[in-house]
């Protein structure tokens, strides 16, 4: 079985949505069906609405999760380019196949200003190189992108494209309880780790120092099915195949 969140905790307290990483799955190729579908999914999309609104915190979503963040405008037609949180294909496409994104720009630090919020339909959204370009609606021209550097990108999680029965998005997995198979408590996920060949459970729990005072203790979890043996995420825990001595 396998796992995906960047200064995550505190951009997610101020934005009041969660931040976003990968997902990962059970080792094992695919089903073609499955990849098929997957590409369908991430294609770009059109929608009628088209125009860009003014939010407040209260019309905000709930369920608001950070994926990207737009760095720059792309062309002259009013097209932005996007720092994605993670590839498509990785709970990117989340990016690709939302019809509205959420905008958040947050004030300089030490200044009192307002967060700013936005939100735009999506036009049109696509992979160019190691970014995502979109076409926002009521976005007209160059000057009118280059307005929106600095906003992070967030979208509702019910909008994410649905995964296999083995797939998780990193999102999910935090807050998570971690417990062996002998039912001994691990601690709960606080954070997700791409190492490169696999994602890795950052567990932490609650722990004595040397000088008696408490610390918080980390625990490392490969998230590969040889440890980790069941993600219920009703019940809210993980069941792994990992000792409490380890």
């Amino acid at each position: 079985m396998s796992a995906r969140d960047s200064d995550s905790s505190s951009r997610a307290k101020a934005a009041s949505g969660a931040s976003f990483g990968v997902f990962a799955r059970k080792p094992g190729a695919r089903s073609a069906a499955a990849s098929e579908a997957q590409q369908q999914a991430t294609q770009a999309q059109v929608v009628q609405v088209q125009v860009i609104q003014d939010e407040s915190a209260e019309s905000w979503p709930d369920d608001a999760v950070e994926v990207g963040a737009i760095v720059d405008a792309y062309g002259l037609k009013g097209w932005v380019k996007v720092a994605a949180h993670s590839s498509a294909g990785q709970g990117g496409d989340a990016l690709l196949s939302a019809k509205r994104w959420w905008l958040l720009k947050t004030p300089p630090r030490g200044q009192q200003q307002a967060y700013e919020r936005k939100s735009a339909p999506v036009g049109q959204a696509k992979v160019h190189a190691d970014s995502v370009v979109a076409q926002l609606g009521g976005v007209a021209g160059r000057d009118a992108a280059l307005l929106l550097r600095g906003y992070r990108v967030y979208v509702g999680r019910s909008d994410f494209p649905a995964l296999a029965a083995d797939e998780y998005y990193w999102v999910d997995l935090l807050g998570l309880d971690v417990v062996n198979e002998a039912g001994v408590e691990l601690g709960k996920v606080a954070d997700m780790i791409d190492n490169g060949a696999q994602s890795v459970l950052r567990i932490e729990y609650p722990a004595t120092g040397k000088d008696g005072k408490p610390v918080t203790g980390e625990r490392l979890i490969p998230f590969v099915g040889v440890y980790v043996k069941t993600v219920d995420q009703a019940a809210k825990r993980i069941i792994v195949d990992w000792e409490a001595d380890y």
